[in-house]
């Protein structure tokens, strides 16, 4: 029985049956833990069937407040017979298994703790009502860890109430079910100490909040002056667009008439829902559509044409994993390369990348700016990873910057140019033409909208010479948004060795980063917060001999992209660390391969 305990510094492991409403369980001992001041960060694996399959809640105890996905459990929660022997060889020596009695553990493995718990029977017998007993079943468990934990209950209730906000009425049986795990904890494991303790940390997480990046965004959204968006529901970008839903029934409905300020359409499919944002766009409204990988494709064509016409749109991609049919509750950054260059022809788009939910917030905002200043389609790239799981961060800031409509011109602009401007000319220097806005009451405001076939005064041509003109001002264009777009984050010391990443990879550099300093290797970092390519880059990788590109996808979209960039001479110093199993990234994932590698390279 282990004497010393590791405190506020574990990995908790619950592995259930999808749909059995194990997640409210997952948040409200997520949401205790957090009130009890201890930083916390939860990943939810869990399959795309609605009912049925295994899923795993991994919530992440950091008292240093790592963010990324820890290794092994330390504490596992096993309620599923599919896969309890899987999930009992994941648990760390020594560490504590709460299970369903009916899992045989008897020669299974000696060097863990085991708690076997009579979920069914105490359900039959202690929770009254029928309809509710198979959710309030999970609340059990949460019970029994509180107690294992030294989770005080008034932190559990806490956790319920918060939970669920919105249901008052369910508090008290949810209450009364974790009290009744509580108890049987105290009647039967009580004298049992285990390896891991959790302790209250007064003002540990004070002034954080807990949320998820696609409501981070959403909100960003509303604060950006979307007045746009047009959607078809997909996993996993679905909840940006309910909440802006949701923020916008608050904060965009007038007091006193009920009038929306805000037009949400659902589109019958991708393709329709980025047609009616760009045609908004070309409107003059901040309008946006979210989806995910397989949206991206149906909104290939509309995307070349808006970049062509030069029409203001914001799309966010929450990644995931594979095509329709794949595995859409599985993280990954694989549309990189895909939305970079989405379209026909020579098309290229600003990307932003956040890797904080602070950041989706942000970037939501600055993506509205950078589509009027630019004339083009903004692709925001989050991931399931930030989109759907919870984050700590700090409260978002209100923004304080007014809007950047961009290069509009009014119909007392018009007169005082005597209504001679041209659509497409390049009168700045900088690839970005002017518009005008329908409605513009103007004779001269009105102009051809057309993809390539214009030249620069909007006349219908195919005239070779104006193409090359245009398909030359367009990369101009893009060439300057890299100092536009978000620059990239820099953290030196001198190193010789560095790491890029960008996205939700982020977090599990900052643990690698410490690990490999603990061992004596250090590395700078690069976090990449867009495209196109900021100077930064170059300049960070000639500072070092070698520099690991650490992204989540098999073929390396983001080494490819600094590849292509990068004088020849930096790009040989590249090197590649992958991760691609659609689950959130750990640390270990780029320590291990990057302590090969430098032992290869040494």
């Amino acid at each position: 029985m282990p004497v010393d305990q590791t405190v506020n510094d574990l990995t908790i492991l619950a592995a259930t049956v999808n749909g059995s409403g194990s997640q409210s369980a997952n948040l409200v001992l997520t949401r205790a833990i957090f009130s009890m001041g201890v930083p916390v960060a939860p990943k939810n694996v869990f399959p795309s069937n609605i009912e049925g399959l295994p899923t795993w809640y991994d919530l992440r105890v950091s008292a240093r407040g790592y963010q990324a996905r820890g290794g092994g459990p330390d504490l596992l929660v096993a309620r599923n017979p599919q896969t309890w022997l899987r999930d009992l060889a994941a648990v760390r020596p020594g560490g504590a298994v709460v299970h369903d009695e009916v899992l045989p553990s008897a020669g299974q493995r000696d060097d863990v703790e085991y708690f076997p718990v009579p979920f069914a029977r105490l359900a039959r017998a202690r929770i009254v009502s029928d309809a509710l007993r198979k959710q309030l079943t999970n609340m059990i468990y949460v019970g029994v860890v509180a107690g294992l934990l030294g989770i005080p209950l008034d932190n559990v209730v806490a956790g319920i109430e918060r939970t669920l906000q919105s249901k008052p009425r369910a508090w008290a049986p949810n209450i009364a079910a974790a009290r009744v795990g509580h108890e049987y904890w105290e009647e039967h494991f009580a004298g049992r100490r285990i390896g891991h303790a959790l302790r209250t940390v007064e003002g540990g997480t004070d002034g954080m909040v807990l949320v998820d990046g696609n409501q981070a965004a959403a909100l960003g959204c509303v604060m950006g002056g979307c007045t746009v968006t047009a959607w078809y529901p997909i996993t996993p970008s679905s909840s940006l667009c309910e909440s802006l839903i949701t923020y916008a029934e608050r904060f965009r409905t007038d007091p006193v008439t009920g009038e929306r300020r805000i037009a949400v359409v659902q589109a019958e499919d991708e393709l329709a829902a980025v047609g009616m944002a760009i045609g908004a766009g070309w409107a003059g409204a901040r309008a946006m559509t979210a989806t995910s990988g397989p949206g991206i494709s149906l909104m290939a064509e509309f995307t070349g044409l808006a970049f062509y016409a030069e029409v203001p749109v914001v799309i966010f991609d929450i990644q995931r994993l594979g095509p329709s049919t794949g595995l859409p509750t599985r993280t990954s950054q694989g549309d990189l390369a895909f939305v970079h260059r989405l379209g026909h022809g020579d098309t290229r788009h600003p990307v932003l990348l956040p890797g904080t939910v602070e950041e989706c917030y942000e970037m939501a905002q600055q993506a509205f700016d950078l589509a009027d200043r630019l004339q083009t389609p903004v692709f925001v790239l989050s991931d399931l990873d930030l989109g759907m799981n919870l984050w700590m961060s700090r409260p978002f800031a209100y923004p304080e910057r007014p809007f950047d409509r961009g290069k509009v011109l009014t119909a007392d602009d018009l007169e005082e140019l005597e209504g001679r401007w041209a659509r497409y000319r390049d009168v700045d220097g900088d690839g970005i033409p002017y518009r005008t806005l329908p409605g513009t009451r103007h004779a001269s405001a009105g102009y051809l909208t057309r993809g390539s076939g214009h030249d620069d005064e909007a006349r219908y041509t195919e005239s070779p010479e104006a193409y090359l003109q245009t398909i030359d001002r367009l990369a101009r264009k893009h060439d300057g948004a890299h100092a536009l777009v978000p620059a990239p984050v820099v953290v030196s010391g001198g190193a010789p060795l560095g790491v890029i990443a960008y996205g939700s990879s982020h977090h599990a550099v900052v643990e690698a980063r410490d690990l490999l300093a603990a061992r004596g290797l250090r590395l700078d970092y690069l976090r990449l917060r867009a495209l196109p390519l900021a100077p930064q880059v170059a300049e960070f990788v000639a500072a070092h001999e070698r520099v690991y590109v650490v992204e989540q996808n098999r073929d390396g979209q983001l080494l490819g992209i600094l590849r292509d960039g990068l004088p020849a001479e930096l790009a040989g110093r590249l090197r590649s660390i992958r991760h691609y199993d659609g689950q959130p990234l750990a640390a270990g994932a780029i320590t291990e391969p990057l302590l090969e590698l430098e032992a290869v390279a040494v």
